[in-house]
């Protein structure tokens, strides 16, 4: 295992692993979303058959980091992660970084119809390996990392390859490999879509709960959620290491006027009424001086038109994806989520031609599932 902290030692690391036989690394990145209020990727670690580097970005600067792109762009060269999903969105938020060739172990388990999919479990399972995960929420924009920090990272990729190849070996026993690939490819393009990317005014409407408020009840929540965050920013916390988000909905939907009151808000530690008690009263405060005109409304979407038949046709189809999924041994959902079912539904194929333009069901699922779709529909 190396450290990587300048761009010589990367550039030469990124050229050895590209020479190298074999043809595939495997890669994961840690944040710290947990701790800090600006989320990146503060650790990236590669795995060849031979060699493992840990490379800091916080130490490299972002143009510096050009061949770690120019790798994940390579079609020559496999790409093997667990659960890519989050990766590769942040690999594109933090660098415009996009990968083309890739295998997903947590994919590939899923297929194969593995119980237990997380990393630790499949490790132990196929490669007799037991990860010490004691740091998986850890703080990595800590500087220096922490000898146990550095051997949990290098953990994560180094035994990914020798499990990549038990999980293709698992899929290619079970004819599912091809199921497998075609996953694997629509990965490729995944982009970040957060809320940087979406615009923040809406995010407190994110909170569970808050669809449930009055209009006054949502001016607060409003209010304190903008609060929460210039402290967070501030402070450069996770906005939940300030004040959770049930206080937050808890004080806006009971609109306290005094102190007194927000010691009767059950969600509410004693500690955060005293340590923020001014900053909450205040903005509650505020919302309850707001015209009824100033007020927020919730925008209702009107929900797709469904025919009189449609929940019918779904209860159909969906106790056949059941029954074949039991038949594979898979979980339902793998094997065909509910949002693509209901587009199956609202399509009404009435054979395989027209099964063929619903753009939600992949081509396996067309071949596992689609004459079984068809025949409920009838």
């Amino acid at each position: 295992m190396k450290y990587v902290d300048t761009p010589q030692d990367l550039t030469a690391f990124i050229a050895a692993v590209r020479r190298e036989s074999g043809g595939r690394v495997g890669v994961d990145t840690e944040a710290a979303s947990f701790h800090r209020y600006r989320d990146r990727i503060y650790l990236m670690q590669v795995s060849s058959p031979t060699q493992t580097a840990l490379i800091d970005p916080v130490a490299i600067a972002a143009p510096d980091l050009g061949p770690v792109g120019v790798l994940l762009a390579d079609p020559h060269l496999e790409k093997v992660f667990h659960d890519a999903d989050y990766d590769l969105r942040v690999l594109d938020r933090d660098y415009g970084f996009h990968a083309v060739r890739l295998f997903d172990t947590r994919v590939a388990a899923q297929l194969a119809g593995e119980p237990a999919i997380g990393l630790a479990a499949l490790l132990e399972k196929y490669a007799g390996v037991k990860l010490d995960k004691q740091h998986q929420k850890a703080d990595w924009s800590l500087r220096p990392l922490t000898p146990p920090m550095l051997a949990y990272a290098a953990a994560d990729t180094q035994y990914l390859l020798p499990l990549r190849d038990a999980l293709e070996q698992r899929l290619h026993a079970l004819g599912r490999l091809g199921w497998a690939q075609e996953e694997f490819k629509q990965l490729e393009a995944l982009r970040w879509t957060g809320p940087a990317a979406a615009g923040e005014e809406d995010t407190y409407l994110r909170l569970k709960g808050a669809k449930g408020l009055g209009p006054r009840s949502l001016a607060a929540l409003q209010l304190l959620h903008r609060w929460r965050d210039s402290v967070a920013e501030r402070e450069d916390k996770a906005p939940f290491r300030i004040i959770g988000n049930d206080s937050l909905v808890a004080v806006s939907r009971t609109l306290p006027a005094s102190r007194a009151d927000l010691s009767h808000i059950r969600e509410l530690p004693g500690s955060l009424a005293r340590r923020h008690g001014h900053a909450l009263l205040d903005a509650v405060a505020r919302a309850k001086a707001l015209s009824d005109g100033e007020l927020p409304r919730l925008e209702r979407r009107p929900r797709p038109h469904k025919d009189a038949g449609f929940d019918a046709r779904l209860e159909k189809v969906k106790a056949v994806r059941n029954r074949v999924a039991l038949e594979l041994g898979l979980e339902p959902g793998v094997l065909c989520g509910r949002t693509t079912l209901e587009a199956v539904v609202r399509a009404r194929p009435a054979d395989r031609a027209a099964l063929e333009q619903v753009g939600e069901l992949r081509r396996w699922q067309i071949d596992v599932l689609g004459d079984a779709l068809l025949e409920a529909l009838r």
